[in-house]
């Protein structure tokens, strides 16, 4: 598995672990002059969204990673829909977790602040309303945290959702845990090591059941959520995480990996619980990585295998709408910013819909003249 860099990988401006079978090369972008601070997209749904932290230790298993950890600390935060939209806008991230991604993803050139001053749309702290909610459990890929998805979770929680999205301690370059204390990536010299993904999944695994079990205790909103009706979605090694939740935990209901090459081995009787696969070009059906081909055929309930024309690894992330403000230029031919944001916002509140709110999604079911960019393979996908 390899780290690239970003400036190399175009708008794969947070550059990941493979975890994922590498992609065709696309041409180098030419370096850009920074801009300002970056701005999330305002989620579209009807409520206002805030946001909370939680911190989170579970005395019953040691740390994977850290070796003089005899508890595993896992930072937790919650998007959810509030009473009203005014009030201090939560941070993107802290200037600390700023500076050590940045060097930890080598991008050079940027303040070390820069990803500290994203503008985000949720309210820290901001009064919960809502009876019954879905509960969505959110996994980032490795060695990103979990800010990397807050356009996706800020989009699901103004729909009616409760998000919870799980910093993987040790597994991204930095996650600030209680008093301040900032965990760095001691699992990243790890990833090249035999039978590392299937390691990471299963401890993945462990931390989304550890917090499904603590969500209710540590949370004074969490009665307004609907516990019959859990899913899970994530992307890279947070989406092979989510298939591998699912194997280990009948709570979850419903889940998406979104461009993750998986690990966790489905039973020979197959998973009935519905399951997508959104992906970029790579995953086409007889494309290099075989892992999406092997597991449909184990996928025994409903099912969707979709993949997004001109989408790269992090399109599924705000790594994208992060290239300006890094001085990264896209490499030609990339999804736009802007459009691989509302692509994925829109397919996975469809999936959610129909399966955690019963409302049918014809989206899902055919091509959509407004997406042209989505295919729903195996059919519709032309082998490389």
């Amino acid at each position: 598995m390899r780290h690239l860099l970003a400036v190399a990988a175009g708008l794969a401006v947070l550059t990941t672990s493979a975890c994922s079978a590498p992609a065709p090369p696309r041409a180098a972008a030419s370096p850009a002059a920074p801009t300002g601070p970056a701005t999330l997209p305002a989620p579209t749904g009807p409520h206002p969204v805030g946001t909370t932290v939680l911190q989170l230790k579970d005395t019953s298993r040691p740390d994977p990673w850290n070796l003089d950890a005899d508890a595993r600390e896992l930072k937790v935060t919650l998007w959810y829909p509030a009473e009203r939209k005014d009030g201090p806008r939560a941070p993107y991230m802290t200037q600390l977790e700023s500076e050590l991604l940045l060097r930890g993803k080598r991008i050079p050139g940027v303040p070390a602040d820069t990803l500290s001053r994203t503008r985000t749309n949720a309210v820290t702290d901001a009064e919960p309303t809502g009876r019954k909610l879905p509960l969505v459990v959110l996994s980032p890929g490795f060695t990103n945290p979990m800010s990397t998805l807050t356009s996706l979770a800020e989009g699901l929680a103004g729909r009616g959702y409760v998000v919870a999205g799980i910093d993987h301690t040790y597994e991204s370059h930095a996650t600030t845990l209680t008093g301040g204390r900032v965990a760095e990536c001691l699992a990243c010299d790890s990833d090249s090591d035999p039978g590392f993904g299937t390691g990471a999944v299963a401890g993945r695994a462990a931390d989304v059941s550890f917090v499904l079990d603590q969500l209710p205790a540590k949370w004074d909103g969490s009665s307004r959520i609907d516990r019959s009706r859990i899913a899970m979605v994530g992307q890279s090694l947070g989406g092979a995480s989510a298939l591998a939740a699912m194997v280990k935990d009948s709570r979850v209901r419903a889940g998406i990996d979104m461009d993750g090459t998986t690990y966790a081995r489905i039973p020979k009787s197959g998973l009935s619980r519905p399951f997508m696969f959104l992906g970029s070009e790579k995953h086409v059906p007889g494309g290099p990585d075989t892992s999406w081909e092997r597991d449909w055929k184990l996928l025994t309930g409903w099912k969707r295998w979709i993949v997004l024309t001109g989408a790269e690894h992090q399109s599924f992330t705000d790594a994208p709408l992060l290239a300006d403000v890094l001085g990264i230029k896209p490499a030609y031919g990339v999804l736009p910013a802007a459009r691989a944001a509302e692509l994925t916002r829109t397919y996975v509140a469809a999936f959610l819909d129909q399966h955690l709110k019963s409302k049918p999604q014809p989206l899902l079911d055919k091509p959509s003249p407004r997406h042209p960019e989505a295919k729903l393979c195996p059919a519709a996908c032309d082998r490389p």
